[in-house]
């Protein structure tokens, strides 16, 4: 297979946030890490939440990873709780990276962040890369649904994460959080599409199911591939991973799967490059899930509409924090009607015109 050409992987100009890199050196000097000043800490450009940065401790690289700027949503953004799951996952994982360091005082870079091993490789966004040869769709397809069931088959307490969240009441305490940020997110002008997918989800919501571990933002460019065989080498963004319900974390895949006929709100999403290239459908997808994992989809609608709901109201935060000064990244502008659409979506499905 011919390697994969991308673009650079770091920021520079708007959208870079310079950190405290003198205040970074000492607290880390406290610890018996020195930070390297050549080369100097470099902002990576992947994802809209959370702070990553490319540094040097003691001349190896890792991976700062901190909270964005601005007022943080309950339950996101989580630097103790994805600390917490890195100390412990890749002994059971092997794709979880492993953090090695933890700081929750603010005063050293204004938030708590964490030091986890750097796991370099490709990251495929919206577009597929040139050179990656016809089958690759197919394989990366297969690849996603696979390593979510067996992530979903790690025994939770064998990794010390027994206690991790609450799996009681899963579904039901899930929808009303994101109806909550929902009602903020749109506060004073809620689409009339909320409502509509609010009631319905209120209407179906299903028995709890045996609880798994869930990481709660698995996608593609969540997981960083070996460009010459696209094999995974590391699945990242951890912050809001907890134990709940599998399908969930099925659903929030899903969500970002784009196909062709879709509305202009998924495919100006952009998150993942499904819609052509050889990927299989969603429907497809789910059901290589369902045998590798041997869990039934009964239900899984309502953890479907609910995953585009949460999409939708990601987006619209999102746009709330550019407008309120937040963020100087333009990419963020267009979020406000991206959100609407994908609202819309979630009101289709519910209505089971689309899987």
């Amino acid at each position: 297979m011919t390697r994969a050409s991308a673009p650079s992987p770091f920021l520079t100009g708007a959208g870079e946030i310079p950190q405290d890199w003198p205040r970074l050196a000492e607290h880390l000097a406290e610890h018996g890490w020195r930070l390297d000043e050549d080369p100097p800490p470099r902002q990576f450009a992947s994802g809209f939440g959370n702070l990553n940065f490319l540094v040097h401790l003691d001349g190896e690289p890792m991976v700062l990873r901190r909270p964005p700027l601005g007022p943080i949503q309950p339950g996101a953004n989580d630097m103790g709780r994805e600390s917490r799951i890195l100390m412990r996952l890749w002994k059971e994982f092997p794709l979880a990276p492993r953090c090695h360091h933890f700081c929750e005082d603010p005063a050293v870079l204004g938030a708590p962040f964490f030091i986890m091993e750097y796991r370099p490789g490709l990251v495929i966004g919206g577009t597929m890369p040139d050179g990656l040869g016809d089958d690759a769709g197919a394989k990366l397809g297969a690849m996603m649904a696979e390593q979510l069931a067996r992530f979903h088959a790690v025994d939770p307490a064998a990794v010390d994460l027994d206690g991790l969240g609450n799996p009681m009441g899963f579904a039901p305490r899930t929808l009303k959080g994101w109806t909550k940020r929902a009602d903020a997110a749109w506060l004073g002008a809620p689409p009339a599409d909320l409502a509509a997918v609010v009631e319905w989800l209120g209407q179906h919501v299903p028995e709890d199911a045996p609880p798994t571990l869930l990481h709660n933002d698995f996608k593609l460019d969540n997981i960083i591939l070996d460009p010459d065989t696209l094999e995974p080498r590391a699945l990242i963004d951890w912050d809001m991973g907890t134990r709940g319900d599998p399908l969930w974390d099925l659903a929030v895949l899903l969500s970002y799967w784009t196909e062709a006929g879709d509305p202009d709100a998924m495919i100006e999403l952009d998150q993942m490059p499904t819609a052509a290239g050889g990927f299989p459908s969603r429907e497809a997808t789910a059901r290589v899930y369902a045998e590798a994992s041997g869990r039934d989809l009964a239900g899984f609608r309502f953890f479907r509409v609910l995953a585009v709901l949460r999409l939708a109201v990601i987006f619209r935060q999102l746009y709330r924090r550019f407008q309120e000064g937040g963020t100087d990244d333009p990419r963020f502008e267009r979020f406000g009607g991206l959100a609407d659409g994908l609202l819309a979506f979630a009101a289709e499905l519910a209505a089971a015109r689309r899987f």
